[in-house]
């Protein structure tokens, strides 16, 4: 099992110490919640987030590097004191072991999405010239259409989108946001000294 965490942060918060040292801004925040990799978990994650309200933008859960612990990597849109108020209740529930809010600034955060487009004989070239702008790939393609893959951040897949809405867009899947801290630090080396 191995994705793996680093931790540069804008705020941290472990069940021993909490600290705070971010701006306040409003808008979208991304938080990495470590927690016990047991039936139940996640459920109590996202179940507190609804109970008080909040929706979550988009939600990614895998295993890390150690068996014993999953990441919950939660995209959702909130101001600095509604999130420090989720941060803290986060750490009362049993199986977390970690939370990071993640600052984009010193972190690498990426979606995928899949995109089926209408592309027949007179359009295609023109959708195939978009996916080689756009780093992308295309993963089946049939007569009239062609489906992508595309990585990347959430303005980098709008503005794809953009690009081939005029085609007509028949489907799209997209992934929950995943991040990580830059640098060496891993966010999962510090949760298992507790």
């Amino acid at each position: 099992m191995s994705i793996h965490g680093n931790a540069p942060s804008t705020s941290t918060s472990t069940r021993a110490s909490s600290t705070t040292d971010t701006v306040m801004r409003p808008g979208s925040q991304t938080l990495s919640v470590l927690v016990e990799n047991k039936p139940g978990a996640l459920t109590r994650v996202t179940g507190l987030f609804s109970r008080r309200g909040y929706n979550i933008s988009s939600l990614a859960v895998g295993p890390t590097e150690h068996p014993e612990i999953s990441r919950i990597t939660v995209v959702v849109d909130v101001d600095q004191h509604r999130l420090e108020q989720i941060t803290k209740q986060l750490n009362k529930l049993v199986n977390v072991l970690k939370i990071v809010q993640f600052d984009p600034r010193t972190t690498v955060q990426r979606e995928l999405i899949l995109i089926k487009v209408t592309a027949d004989n007179s359009t295609r070239t023109s959708v195939l010239e978009i996916v080689q702008m756009f780093r992308a790939k295309v993963v089946d393609a049939a007569a009239d259409a062609v489906t992508i893959e595309a990585t990347g951040t959430q303005d980098k897949l709008t503005a794809l989108l953009g690009m081939l809405e005029e085609f007509g867009i028949r489907e799209i899947v997209k992934s929950g946001e995943v991040a990580i801290g830059r640098g060496a630090r891993a966010m999962t080396d510090r949760a298992l000294l507790h």
